[in-house]
């Protein structure tokens, strides 16, 4: 007896093809999947850190999991560029209210007996506070590390979203973040060369 097809991954995979901070000029491309890919490792680190340092008990393996997931929607709606998607309270509600059905459109892909078990990967809505706090610093890291990235490559239009992230980071200060900051963030400023010993 054969199963019924599914598209689910053939579509989340074109992720890669969605181009990211669209209002800016870049001198490095980022697209949706690779920076899917980073949130979940800078998560699932915050996790790590919270818990190892800071008192936490969260679950790190289904952090990273759901931050891969993260911006799974964006397959459907594109990249809405953060200066458009929190203009104000009605756009945020909008494009809210789209998020929600680009995830109801996400798990009617799956076959009817996964959508339960991927559900809260993909719905937001079904992460636990802590796991949406420490998803969301991760994305907003991943974030300034780009603008830093962009910056060392000589690009002064990401100066002013890199301050204003900081200062967000700075603001928020979830003690795990600052960690991250102190101790791994100096790297990425680092030649190949100098990584390795």
């Amino acid at each position: 007896m054969s199963r019924p097809l599914s598209h689910f991954f053939a579509y989340v995979s074109r992720l890669r093809w969605i181009k990211r901070w669209g209002l800016m000029r870049n001198a490095i491309e980022e697209n949706v999947a690779t920076h899917s890919w980073e949130v979940a490792t800078l998560a699932h680190a915050l996790a790590i850190i919270r818990n190892r340092h800071f008192g936490g008990q969260v679950n790190v393996d289904r952090i990273a999991a759901a931050a891969l997931y993260h911006d799974a929607t964006e397959v459907i709606t594109g990249d809405m560029p953060t200066p458009v998607k929190y203009h104000s309270k009605v756009m945020r509600e909008a494009f809210g209210d789209i998020e929600h059905k680009a995830e109801a459109e996400l798990l009617a892909l799956l076959p009817d007996d996964l959508r339960d078990e991927f559900a809260p990967y993909i719905r937001e809505c079904a992460w636990a506070p802590e796991e949406k706090e420490l998803i969301k610093a991760a994305d907003r890291l991943s974030a300034l590390l780009k603008c830093q990235a962009e910056m060392q490559a000589g690009n002064k239009e990401f100066e002013s979203a890199a301050g204003h992230i900081l200062k967000k980071l700075e603001q928020d200060a979830l003690p795990e973040v600052m960690y991250f900051l102190e101790v791994f963030a100096p790297g990425y400023q680092r030649p190949l060369d100098n990584l390795l010993g």
